[in-house]
């Protein structure tokens, strides 16, 4: 019977840790290829629909259309959401990519809306602040778990104030909205890439699960740019 010396323990913990943070770091290269190429399909889509009176006017003019598109949206974010654990990679991967272009088709009209010096910058900003931010839900120490129900019912009351304002079209709203939503999203992008790299380093294996992540770091960037747009852009 052989016995292993107590100077080798600290050895194979060693092993252990540099495994598990090449599998974090695998997990979370997946997830921001995956953010990168949504957010790189939705401003194609964005683009090419605002350039296109034909697509302008079937997308943004046909009421029926378009929030048939935004429902389309809302039922995608739901399938890839609740059934991580089920979807194969390809599949997510597919839907959350038919989710970015749909989502470029809506937003096309915030081309149309705002200079594009206007949409560059807040572009620029909302990139800085998703860095810094993911930077420090990657390095702090601070369990930020505890954010999480703030986070929550800030996001609960941003939406029913904006389903409320398209009634009331109240510019003090608009603006409470807009300030609410860079505050919740900018905390949610720290929370979310915590909350990946937690999954990750405890072994979470669902093959769409990165799919599922990017979708949650995507939809902080882009409602961040899209507050940040609404205080600051510049409307033509």
């Amino acid at each position: 019977m052989s016995f292993d010396s107590p100077s080798r323990f600290p050895a194979r913990e060693q092993v252990l840790v540099r495994g598990a943070s090449d599998v974090e770091r695998r997990f979370m290269s997946a997830v921001y290829r995956w953010m990168t190429l949504g957010l790189g399909v939705t401003a194609l889509v964005a683009t090419a629909v605002a350039s296109s009176e034909t697509l302008l006017l079937a997308i943004v003019g046909n009421r029926i259309l378009f929030y048939g598109l935004i429902l389309a949206e809302l039922a995608l974010v739901i399938w890839i959401s609740a059934a991580v654990n089920r979807l194969p990679a390809a599949a997510a991967g597919g839907l959350f990519l038919l989710y970015s272009a749909i989502n470029g088709a809506t937003l096309s009209v915030v081309l149309l809306v705002y200079t594009g010096a206007s949409v560059g910058i807040a572009f620029l900003t909302t990139a800085g602040t998703f860095a810094a931010m993911s930077v420090y839900g990657t390095v702090t120490r601070r369990d930020l778990t505890g954010w999480g129900s703030f986070l929550f019912m800030g996001l609960i009351g941003i939406v029913i104030a904006s389903l409320a304002n398209l009634f009331f079209r109240s510019d003090m709203v608009s603006w409470v909205v807009s300030c609410a939503g860079v505050l919740v999203f900018t905390g949610l992008t720290a929370y979310d890439t915590q909350k990946l790299r937690a999954y990750a380093r405890a072994g979470g294996g669902a093959a769409a699960a990165p799919v599922s992540g990017a979708l949650s770091l995507y939809l902080d960037f882009v409602n961040l740019f899209l507050s940040l747009l609404r205080l600051f852009g510049n409307r033509r």
